[in-house]
Order: structure tokens, then C-alpha cells, then sequence
């Protein structure tokens, strides 16, 4: 669990040069943080349901929260959560969350926030893996906004949209009350976004749409993850 706010480098020239490269339309992948290449990340599209037919419903926000969130300490409060068709999204950056089982990515070293836990911990009890678990972190509950009483869980699925590329997370962290917009390293990584915790991210153009009242189980199973992300996708879609 955070309880301070990643601020954001800019990109290096190499991690810019690398999002330019990434084609226009995403081709599915095998998995998260699959590599297409020696060095080359992946291209998430995840399920049946496009980036475009997701973005076109969450053109308009009808908003939920009270107020607005910062994407960092030092910006203004500019994100809105909004709600429709069943589920929540924001539209803001990525930060990376790096916090949970030490790994050879994530760990006191890699990252200068790091913990050794998470918000919700897997099966076994122990904290989430943000190098490998896809994951979406929430800010904690304060007067903006209660993401538990919007009905969103530990474990509930998110449709992470970027660049023409659709990625599904869980619901797995939670963050500072006043800011928005941080995912898990396999998150970022699976979508081409660099996944570094202490200089990665993206500066803009990310969509978290967390399908209300879903959870995933168990919570480390990104295939689980997949399947009930497309079919509520899916209906995300139909419904009006």
C-alpha cells in the first residue's frame, strides 16, 4: 500500500522511441509481459472487446466522485471518477506500483517507495507480485470518493486501456486519498509503458475501467482475469 504519490520522470529518449514504434493496431499477445522479440515488449490485446469500441463508451462522464484527483502531489485536481453501464473509469497517467513480494524487478533497491505488501493479498495470504500480476491500485477511500461503497473490490477486474491496446487487470492496491492513476509493473510493461518504479510511466492517455461488483479468484490468476474481463466487457458494450 502507498501512501505517497509517484512523481513522474519524463521519458527517456529510448522509451519514447519505443512507444512510437508500437503499431497502430495491437495484435493479441500470449501473455503478460510476453516478449515479441529479444528486448521488444509486448502488444496487449486481451479478449475480443477493441480499444476503440472501450473508448467510445467512456467519451462522456457522468461523475461519481465528490470532488476531483491530482495524478500527482504537485498537479491540480483535474480527474473526475466517473460511472456507466455497470462499471467506474478515470482517464489519467501511470505511475508504477512496484509494492508487494520482493522480486528481482520490485524490490528495496528498484524502487526508493517500495513495501512489501499490498492492499489484497493473494489465495495463500501472501501480497500481490507487481512483476508479473497485472494490477490496478485505487485511492484509498476518503470523502472524493469510497470505491468499495461504488462497488469495487480486491480482485475486481479492470479493463486498462493505452495506445490502441487493451490490457486486464485486477483491482490490487490501494494508494494515497488524493491521487489517481497507478498500476502494477506487469501492467505497464504488458501495454509498453516503461515499467521502471522509480523513472517509468506514462504521463497521459490511460483509461482504468473497473467493472463494478466483479472479483476475480483467485486474485493472481491474470487467465481468470482475462476471461471475466471480456465477458463483462462484453456487456459493458450492450448495455445503454
Amino acid at each position: 500500500m502507498r501512501n505517497r504519490s509517484l512523481t513522474l520522470a519524463a521519458f527517456s529518449g529510448a522509451a519514447l522511441l519505443a512507444l512510437a514504434a508500437l503499431p497502430a493496431t495491437a495484435q493479441p499477445s500470449a501473455h503478460p509481459g510476453a516478449e515479441t522479440g529479444a528486448g521488444a515488449p509486448a502488444v496487449a490485446q486481451e479478449g475480443t472487446v477493441t480499444a476503440a469500441q472501450l473508448l467510445a463508451k467512456v467519451q462522456s462522464c457522468i461523475q461519481l466522485s465528490n470532488g476531483k484527483y491530482r495524478t500527482d502531489e504537485e498537479t491540480s485536481a483535474t480527474i473526475p471518477v466517473c460511472g456507466k453501464n455497470g462499471a467506474v473509469f478515470w482517464k489519467a497517467d501511470m505511475d508504477i506500483d512496484c509494492d508487494g513480494q520482493p522480486t528481482s524487478k520490485c524490490n528495496s533497491s528498484t524502487d526508493p517507495w517500495f513495501q512489501d505488501d499490498t492492499a489484497f493479498h493473494q489465495s495463500n495470504g501472501k501480497p500481490l507480485n507487481a512483476e508479473t500480476l497485472p494490477y490496478v491500485v485505487v485511492p484509498s477511500s476518503s470523502s472524493i470518493w469510497n470505491y468499495s461503497s461504488a462497488g469495487i473490490k480486491g480482485g475486481g477486474v479492470v479493463a486498462v486501456v493505452y495506445n490502441n491496446q487493451v490490457q486486464y487487470a485486477v483491482v490490487g492496491d490501494t494508494g494515497p486519498s488524493q491521487i489517481i492513476g497507478e498500476a502494477s509493473y506487469a501492467t505497464a510493461k504488458a501495454l509498453g509503458i516503461d515499467p521502471d518504479p522509480a523513472t517509468g510511466g506514462a504521463d497521459s492517455g490511460v483509461t482504468y475501467i473497473l467493472f463494478k461488483n466483479s472479483q476475480v479468484s483467485p486474485i493472481e490468476s491474470h487467465s481468470a482475469a482475462v476471461t471475466l474481463g471480456n465477458s463483462l466487457a462484453q456487456q459493458f458494450l450492450q448495455n445503454n
